[in-house]
Parts: structure tokens; sequence; C-alpha cells
């Protein structure tokens, strides 16, 4: 387990850009629908916090999801989420695309996904995360599974576990504890 620890925080140490998938991983994975067929999703704010100090902390962040929707766009720019590929079925084009914008190597990055369409980024990046509810061959092949499951602050975790890997928790929370 430590030799697993230890690769665990070496990965999230290098981390400069952070990717997030959105539904399962931002969210719970299910989609709500209202009455006029508009869609309603439900966000963490643990998770949103969580990305607000990672940013403040240097690290870059990005959302790459299959679905289309603008709730997804406000989320993200609620956050100050800049990169953001929506309608993504190819992951992997939308992965290159973004690392040629931000000039990271995949190395650098980090993802979080919970289904078989993410396998093409979790298997290129430096550290792949999921969440306990992943699909099996996911959470068979990436470096981290979160505590958490999607929606409910996995994120957060994930978020937590990188600036402790990179020495930066204390100094994140430290404006909230004087």
């Amino acid at each position: 387990m430590t030799d697993h620890h230890d690769d665990v925080m070496t990965r999230a140490a290098r981390i400069r850009l952070m990717i997030f998938d959105v539904d399962g991983v931002l969210t719970d994975g299910s989609l709500h629908f209202g009455a006029a067929g508009e869609l309603i999703k439900t966000f963490n704010v643990l998770d949103g916090q969580g990305i607000r100090l990672l940013q403040q902390s240097g690290v870059d962040t990005a959302i790459i999801s299959a679905r289309q929707s603008p709730l997804v766009q406000r989320r993200a720019s609620d956050l100050g989420i800049t990169h953001v590929f929506q309608g993504s079925h190819d992951k992997r084009a939308s992965f290159e695309q973004l690392l040629q914008q931000t000039g990271f190597s995949a190395d650098q990055c980090g993802f979080i996904g919970d289904d078989v369409i993410d396998l093409p980024i979790l298997l290129r990046a430096g550290f792949a995360a999921s969440v306990p509810n992943g699909h099996i061959e996911v959470r068979q092949r990436v470096h981290y599974i979160t505590s958490a499951p999607g929606g409910t602050g996995a994120v957060r975790e994930l978020c937590d576990l990188i600036l402790r890997a990179q020495g930066n928790y204390e100094a994140a929370l430290a404006p909230y504890l004087s």
C-alpha cells in the first residue's frame, strides 16, 4: 500500500493541469429532466471550492465532457474554468487540442473520469483518477479512486490530495484559519 500511495502522491505532485469529466464526476451521473424537457444537473459546492483552491495554488483546470449543456458552461464560468470542451465524443482529440492550447505534456495532466469514453485520456494522463461508482474497466486502469462517489465531494477529495502532494494544502487553508 505504501508504494501505491507514494506513486499516487508523486504523480499528483507533477500536475499542472487538472481535467474533469462532468456526468458521474462533477455530478452523481443522474440526468434530471424538467416538465419542458430541460436538463437539470446538481453540482457539489465542496467540489467547487476545491477547484478554486487548486487554481489559486497555480494548477490550471479544464472540463472535457461528452454531453453538451449550458449548465456546464455556466458552472465552468462560475468556477473560472476557461478550458471547456463539450459535446466531445472523441475525448482523445479534445485532450490533444487542450495539450496544444496549454503547452502542457500529458505527464503534467491529471484527469478524473468514470466511464469507458474517458479511457483514451485516463490511459495517457500522468495522473488518472476515478470515482468508486465508475465503470469497472475504468477503475481497474486508474492510479487513484476517490472514497466519495461522483457529485458528492469526489472532486474536492482529489483537489485536496493534489494540494497535499504539492505541499500547498496548509497554505490553501491558511486564509480561512486566521
